[in-house]
């Protein structure tokens, strides 16, 4: 059957997920996926069994039912370490900002109405902050090397390290080194305006 299905006849597939479909329902019954259905894992369980027939080699001494066990198993437990990671943490326990911000809240006043504005509305703080950057500008455009200051520019158009190699036919390693002392500059003289102020 995997190799009709590696000859392109689609209802060999067919056969084999609906075969083995039953092992995956018995696999993922003993797996917990956090902020996720049992037919989540169930997903997850049929994604290691198309693994197992895009990958089984009929030479292996392995049998296909073995081999798919294996495959269903190893792509489960990996959801599972992904859902649990703590960098996953804030997608997995977020708050909805349209959640009305009160239980018994008849208004539905959602807890986005409730945060401060971050807009700056005094004329004063605003013209002395660009003024502040203007500064900052003029001191990081003497303390930046030609090659920096290019570097910069193409960064901030939002060109990836790569691209900007290839730009200036230099090794993505220069560009990376680059950056890291535009940034080591720009903190000196954040740390510098800082302490004046």
């Amino acid at each position: 059957m995997v190799t009709l299905v590696r000859d392109g006849h689609d209802y060999a597939l067919d056969y084999l997920m609906f075969k083995y479909k039953k092992l995956v329902e018995k696999k993922s019954k003993s797996y917990f996926l956090m902020g996720a259905g049992r037919e989540d894992i169930i997903q997850e369980g049929m994604i290691g069994l198309f693994k197992a027939v895009r990958d089984f080699r009929h030479d292996s001494t392995a049998s296909f039912f073995s081999f798919a066990d294996i495959c269903i198993t190893r792509q489960i437990i990996t959801a599972v370490k992904a859902s649990t990671r703590q960098k996953h943490m804030p997608l997995n326990t977020y708050v909805s900002l349209n959640k009305p911000a009160f239980v018994a809240d008849s208004e539905k006043t959602a807890l986005l109405d409730m945060m401060p504005s971050a807009k700056i509305l005094d004329p004063e703080a605003l013209v002395i902050g660009q003024e502040s950057l203007h500064l900052i500008e003029d001191e990081l455009e003497d303390k930046l090397s030609k090659f920096e200051k290019e570097v910069l520019k193409y960064y901030i158009e939002g060109i990836g390290y790569i691209e900007i190699a290839t730009l200036l036919d230099k090794p993505s390693k220069s560009i990376d080194n680059a950056l890291q002392r535009i940034k080591k500059k720009l903190e000196l003289i954040l740390d510098e305006n800082e302490k004046i102020s």
